[in-house]
C-alpha cells in the first residue's frame, strides 16, 4: 500500500513539473513575440503615394497602412509621415523615392532608408540602444545616427548628383559612398546646426567643403514649419521675416528637385492675398486649407506683419489655437467667416479635436484635444 502511494505521489509530481514547464515556455514565447514585433506604418499621407512590395506589386498608400521591411515608397505629390516603433518618424517631401529596410526588435532595431531621390526629415526621439542602428543611405553617402533630427536631400543638377545633410538636433556621422558601393574609412561628424554637401560625378565622390552653418533660408517652407513644431522654443528661425528668402531658395541648386513637388510650400506668402498659399505661421500647425491661408498683413504695407495681436482682427482675421495637455500644439490664422483646418499631425495616437471644423470662425478660438 505504501509503495502505491509513493508511486502516485511521483506521478503527480511529474504532472506538476510538466505543467510548470509548459507555462514557463508559453510565457517566454509570448514575451518573445511581443519584443520581436516592430510597428512600421504610414502615420499620415496626403497626395499621391505608392508602396511597392515584393510578391504583391504596387499598392496605393493610406493612413495606418502597415509597412514591411523591403517595401519601396514613392511620394509623387503631397506629404507623408511614417512612424517606426513608437519613437521614430520620417517626414517625406513630394517627389521622393526610397526603400525601407527595418529588422530586429522594437528594443534592438536596425533601420536603413535607401533614399534614391528627394528629401526626408528624420526624427529619432529616444537614443537608440547599443544594439540598434539607424541609417539613411543615398547613392553617394551614408548617414548614421543614434538619436537626432536631421534632413537628407539628394538630387541631380547638370549631370552631377548632390546629397545635402542638415542636422537640426544631435549629431550625424557621414561617410562617402563610392561607385563600387564601398564607404570611406573616416567619418565626418556633422553637429547640431551644421550641414554638409556631397557630390559625385564620373570622376570622383567628395565633400563640397567642410560642414558649415545651415542656410535655413534655403529650406522649403514646409520643412521650416515642421521644425518649428518639433523643436518648439528651441527653433529660433523667424519664419515671418524670412519667408521671401525661403521662397527664393526654392529655385536654388540644393532645392531644384523640390521645386515641382513643393512649390506650394515655397511660394511667397508675405504679400499674397489670394488665400491660395498657406501662411508660414499656419504651417507650424501643419495647415493645408486654403481658407486659413491669410496671415493678417497690414493693408497699408502688405509685406509687414502687424505689430500687435489686435491688428489681425482689424484686418478681418482670427487666431485659432490648438491646445494639448495644457500646452499650445499649434496655431492658425483664419479669415473672418473662414474655416479652421485640422493640423496635419495628431498630438496623440488616440483622441480627437473637440471642435466641428465646418463651423465658421468669427473670433479668436481655442480648440482642445480630448
Amino acid at each position: 500500500m505504501e509503495k502505491k502511494q509513493w508511486k502516485k505521489i511521483g506521478l503527480i509530481g511529474i504532472v506538476v513539473l510538466v505543467i510548470v514547464a509548459f507555462v514557463i515556455t508559453a510565457l517566454l514565447v509570448l514575451s518573445g513575440k511581443k519584443e520581436d514585433y516592430r510597428i512600421i506604418k504610414v502615420y499620415e499621407v496626403s497626395g499621391e503615394a505608392i508602396v511597392t512590395r515584393e510578391g504583391i506589386g504596387e499598392m496605393e498608400a493610406y493612413q495606418n497602412m502597415l509597412l514591411e521591411s523591403g517595401d519601396s515608397v514613392v511620394l509623387q505629390s503631397g506629404e507623408m509621415t511614417l512612424r517606426l516603433d513608437d519613437d521614430k518618424y520620417v517626414y517625406v517631401e513630394a517627389d521622393t523615392e526610397f526603400k525601407l529596410i527595418a529588422t530586429g526588435t522594437s528594443a534592438n532595431s536596425r533601420t536603413s532608408i535607401e533614399l534614391e531621390h528627394g528629401a526626408i526629415t528624420n526624427e529619432i526621439q529616444n537614443p537608440l540602444s547599443e544594439n540598434s542602428s539607424y541609417e539613411v543611405n543615398t547613392p553617394n553617402s551614408n548617414m548614421s545616427v543614434r538619436g537626432t533630427i536631421f534632413r537628407v536631400h539628394t538630387y541631380y543638377e547638370d549631370g552631377v548628383r548632390y546629397s545635402k545633410v542638415s542636422v537640426f538636433e544631435g549629431k550625424v556621422e557621414s561617410r562617402l559612398r563610392y561607385a563600387d558601393g564601398s564607404l570611406s574609412d573616416a567619418p565626418v561628424l556633422i553637429s547640431d546646426g551644421d550641414e554638409v554637401l556631397i557630390y559625385d560625378d564620373e570622376d570622383s565622390t567628395d565633400y563640397v567643403g567642410a560642414p558649415s552653418e545651415i542656410k535655413f533660408e534655403e529650406l522649403p517652407k514646409g520643412v521650416l514649419a515642421l521644425l518649428s513644431q518639433i523643436l518648439g522654443d528651441d527653433f529660433n528661425f523667424d519664419l515671418s521675416d524670412d519667408a521671401d528668402d525661403a521662397d527664393d531658395a526654392g529655385d536654388s541648386a540644393e532645392n531644384k528637385d523640390d521645386a515641382d513637388g513643393a512649390s506650394d510650400e515655397t511660394g511667397d506668402t508675405a504679400g499674397d492675398s489670394d488665400g491660395d498659399i498657406p501662411d508660414t505661421k499656419n504651417d507650424a500647425a501643419n495647415q493645408t486649407s486654403d481658407t486659413a491661408a491669410d496671415h493678417g498683413t497690414s493693408a497699408g504695407n502688405p509685406g509687414t506683419t502687424p505689430a500687435n495681436p489686435q491688428s489681425g482682427e482689424t484686418a478681418g482675421t482670427h487666431t485659432v489655437t490648438f491646445m494639448y495637455n495644457g500646452t499650445v500644439f499649434g496655431t492658425q490664422t483664419v479669415k473672418n467667416g473662414g474655416l479652421a483646418s485640422k493640423p496635419r499631425l495628431m498630438p496623440a495616437s488616440s483622441g480627437s479635436w473637440d471642435f466641428d471644423f465646418s463651423t465658421p470662425i468669427g473670433s479668436d478660438t481655442t480648440i482642445e484635444w480630448r
